[in-house]
């Protein structure tokens, strides 16, 4: 594995998926985590991730600076796991930055990353179109950025209902357009 991009929606097994692959890379491993304990079910749902994870694991919080987070990881740590790039984005657009800029600053990073590098995120335009202005922006970014990201990466991968179906790399059975 050298770049993964795991897809999926809410409470596919696309964090597990992911989280599986990289544990099987030897030596330290990066959790990076992008959400924010905002209320006390985001801060359970938190701890019941970090519980998942072994010893092996440091987690590094970056909810906005994650171009930065993962070339710090990959400086320390022989794989990295980024989960989720959804929230990331939600970040980003609550923050007011520009997600186009983020997005290709993110791009770079992974490139650049000496150690391979597993992304998550959701599939978010597999529903109703959103019935308000932020909602389709988020919708149209998150797509975008998927896009972006499964074009520079050697894997992509998208889970439902706990099973993976390989869309770019060894056994990939679909083709871009």
């Amino acid at each position: 594995m050298t770049s993964l991009l795991v897809l999926g929606g809410a409470r596919s097994g696309k964090s597990r998926y992911a989280q599986q692959r990289v544990e099987a890379c030897a030596g330290r491993l990066a959790y990076i985590a992008t959400a924010q304990a905002l209320d006390a079910e985001m801060a359970d749902r938190i701890a019941r991730h970090r519980a998942d994870r072994d010893a092996r694991w440091h987690t590094i919080e970056a909810p906005l600076a994650l171009a930065a987070a993962i070339a710090r990881a990959g400086e320390s740590h022989t794989a990295i796991l980024v989960d989720c790039l959804t929230l990331w984005l939600s970040n980003l657009l609550l923050a007011d930055r520009d997600p186009q800029g983020e997005g290709a600053t993110l791009a770079e990073a992974i490139a650049a990353c000496p150690v391979p590098v597993a992304l998550v995120a959701n599939e978010v335009g597999l529903g109703i179109v959103p019935d308000n202005a932020l909602a389709r922006r988020f919708r149209d970014e998150a797509g975008w950025l998927n896009q972006r990201l499964a074009a520079m990466a050697d894997e992509v991968v998208f889970v439902a209902a706990g099973l993976s179906m390989v869309l770019k790399g060894a056994g990939a059975v679909v083709s871009g357009v």
